[in-house]
């Protein structure tokens, strides 16, 4: 059975790799679109649905993994920053303080036939996220080199952020954008051998 990651993201692809599982990527096509007054759990939840979905529908016989990861604060969702200046609003939220960060996992396999071969199992994942106090100086340069641009939260914990977070509760990887842990155990419900 053929796996793909249903996302451009080089975190992801890296973290795939360490399955030791053959695998490709092909992107979702469609815009990430949110469900409406949905919280951070529910909204991670259904958009790795969605890009699991839209892939699943093109490549009806593969086992297609979507995910997608957003940080709450205060109830607030902060997916990925528009530009720089929204980038220093996320970290200055963050700073001094403890986030959640949800990734939803899915897995969707169409089938030769809508009920043949078909398969559907979507998951959430949360950690806690303690940030230390940040200064003004050190937002900006932290963004001005470009790491918080492409990440939800403004921030990557597996790149220079990791100097601001004094601890986690829960999976690492979650932070970075893929629950191994989660993925491992849903890929052995669906019927793949894990090397």
């Amino acid at each position: 059975m053929e796996l793909i990651l249903a996302s451009a993201s080089p975190r992801r692809r890296e973290l795939m790799t360490y399955l030791g599982l053959p695998f490709r990527i092909v992107p979702a096509p469609g815009p990430e679109v949110p469900p409406d007054e949905a919280d951070a759990g529910r909204t991670a939840w259904y958009l790795s649905l969605q890009k699991a979905v839209q892939v699943a529908q093109a490549h009806p016989e593969a086992l297609v993994i979507g995910a997608d990861t957003v940080v709450e604060v205060d109830g607030l969702i902060l997916g990925k920053p528009h530009d720089e200046a929204d980038a220093r609003r996320m970290l200055r939220l963050l700073s001094g303080r403890e986030h959640r960060v949800y990734t939803g996992v899915s897995l969707v396999r169409y089938g030769v036939y809508p009920t043949v071969g078909s398969y559907s199992d979507t998951r959430m994942a949360m950690t806690r996220v303690f940030f230390r106090e940040l200064t003004d100086a050190e937002i900006d340069s932290y963004v001005a080199t470009g790491e918080p641009m492409d990440k939800a939260g403004a921030y990557g914990y597996q790149g220079r952020a990791g100097l601001y977070v004094e601890r986690i509760e829960g999976d690492y990887y979650n932070v970075v954008g893929l629950p191994m842990c989660l993925l491992g155990q849903m890929l052995s419900k669906a019927g793949v051998e894990l090397p």
